[in-house]
């Protein structure tokens, strides 16, 4: 059985071991090591990657008590090889392990909560809690988080005796059998795990609880912790200052500039709207009495080529159809008339003209693929 040097020094990087077993595989080549630093993936936590010799590592998994070592190249049986984890990666991994167990250790206390799911993706981590949590609850429990953390206190694993674990108030997702690991952060959580963890909890560094919503019977929560936080914050900053940039504002104010922004733009559209309304007016008296009338206007929305023929159709005493051109060059139209069936028609137009669209018979709205001169020879039919 492969002997597991992660469990006695989670800070070991670098190895050397025999290769006991190496066979071609699906996933490349399967290698198995009288021992090793790699942690195969277990505990909702991701494996280790890195380097085996000449070889890529690029998961690692635990199978009737091996640990198989997936490598782009084989490895000679009886050879000793270095081994060499992707430190950042496993260190990433042990932060956002450590912070979800005090993330989640906090929420039992509280609320008495249990974490019934949880995924620890390459972005974010998600605990479901069985449970409902709001966004001002999520905000103190970040609070009471990171204290715990700044505390910097020592994080204790244990194997404790089955005796012994009787007494041990451990949170487990399910029933254990055989030897329990147990992990815990002093004053925060005690949980049953398998995963790597930091030695003290100041080096989880910072948590950030990025949301929380409704997810079956209670919530899911998104959060990251360590160097994840760093980028974000990083990430954010870079988008605020652009944004201070772009509106001339000061980065500590951007959200007023955006408001007023908005607040203008909304002034706009009442304006652009009231202008086209005394515009379609204008069309309409322009045509009244003249009978089926067809429009083509450059630059109108879907909604104001509806209004545009709705106010038409009901001075001109006979079918309206509008037509404005698209960005790609095909059509947006609504064709209307009072009283009209234009059902059939609106069929054989579609299919003359490759288009889509319906509505009430005497009211329909669509999409054409055609120019104004296949559509204009259309209507002369």
């Amino acid at each position: 059985m492969t002997k597991r040097l992660y469990y006695e020094d989670v800070y070991r990087k670098e190895f050397t071991a025999t290769v006991l077993e190496c066979t071609e595989g699906k996933k490349g080549f399967q290698v198995v090591l009288d021992a090793t630093a790699f942690y195969p993936e277990g505990g909702g936590q991701p494996s280790d990657t890195g380097i085996l010799g000449e070889a890529r590592v690029s998961e690692v998994h635990e199978k009737d008590g091996e640990i198989i070592h997936y490598t782009d190249k084989p490895l000679k049986v009886g050879d000793q090889v270095e081994g060499r984890i992707d430190w950042d990666h496993r260190f990433d991994l042990m932060q956002q392990h450590s912070g979800e167990h005090m993330v989640s250790g906090i929420v039992h206390e509280k609320y008495g909560y249990d974490n019934v799911g949880f995924h620890m993706g390459s972005d974010v981590i998600t605990i479901d809690f069985n449970g409902m949590i709001s966004e001002e609850e999520m905000a103190d429990i970040e609070q009471k988080v990171n204290r715990k953390i700044w505390e910097d206190t020592a994080v204790e694993i244990t194997y404790p005796t089955p005796e012994e674990l009787e007494k041990i108030p451990y949170r487990s997702k399910k029933e254990l059998t055989g030897q329990v690991r147990i992990v815990s952060f002093p004053g925060t959580d005690i949980c049953a795990c398998c995963g790597t963890h930091v030695t003290h909890t100041g080096e989880i560094g910072i948590v950030k609880l990025l949301s929380v919503e409704k997810f079956r019977d209670g919530v899911r929560m998104e959060m990251i912790s360590g160097k994840r936080v760093l980028d974000y914050l990083n990430m954010v900053n870079e988008q605020n200052h652009q944004i201070s940039v772009k509106l001339s504002a000061k980065i500590d104010s951007t959200a007023d500039a955006v408001q007023r922004l908005q607040d203008e733009n909304t002034k706009m559209k009442i304006n652009v709207a009231r202008l086209e309304e005394d515009m379609f007016q204008e069309e309409a008296r322009k045509w009244e009495g003249a009978g089926s009338v067809l429009l083509f206007k450059e630059g109108l929305e879907a909604d104001a080529v509806r209004k545009l023929t709705d106010a038409v159709m009901n001075t001109c005493e006979g079918c309206c159809a509008v037509f404005s051109r698209n960005e790609d060059g095909s059509y947006k139209y609504a064709i209307g008339e009072i009283g009209g069936d234009l059902r059939q028609f609106t069929k054989d137009m579609n299919a003359a003209l490759h288009g889509r669209g319906g509505g009430k018979p005497f009211f329909v709205q669509g999409s054409v693929q055609a120019t104004e001169k296949q559509i204009r020879e259309f209507f002369e039919q």
